[in-house]
């Protein structure tokens, strides 16, 4: 029971979080989800570097920072949603862009924080 109440923990700490930045950063490159953007980008250096920290240890830090955080944290689910809102607007180059920039610097942000992390 004490692992499903780290996750629980983490995912809401990260769900609010990821709420402040998308608020935060809301509007600033017109209908672009720059927010999600970040969150996804950010959220997966951090996982990167936790995975690479951790490596095997501290389970508890690992549920509550890794599943539970970063997985509230992150958001493709509202990724997918904004991009298929993109498309029905038309906006077919910020759909490229939101596709193409999310997966690539997702991946070298994970990348980067797995070398940081020691792997």
């Amino acid at each position: 029971m004490s692992k499903l109440l780290l996750v629980f923990a983490g995912g809401g700490l990260g769900a609010v979080c990821r709420f402040l930045l998308t608020a935060a950063l809301s509007g600033k490159l017109g209908n672009f989800p720059l927010g999600t953007f970040a969150a996804n980008v950010l959220g997966s250096l951090l996982m990167g570097l936790v995975v690479g920290i951790l490596a095997g240890r501290h389970e508890s830090i690992r549920l509550f920072v890794a599943v539970g955080f970063l997985g509230g944290f992150t958001t493709f689910s509202s990724f997918s949603a904004e991009t298929l809102t993109l498309i029905h607007g038309g906006q077919f180059f910020s759909v490229a862009v939101n596709i193409v920039g999310s997966v690539a610097a997702g991946l070298l942000a994970c990348a980067v924080g797995l070398k940081l992390g020691g792997i």
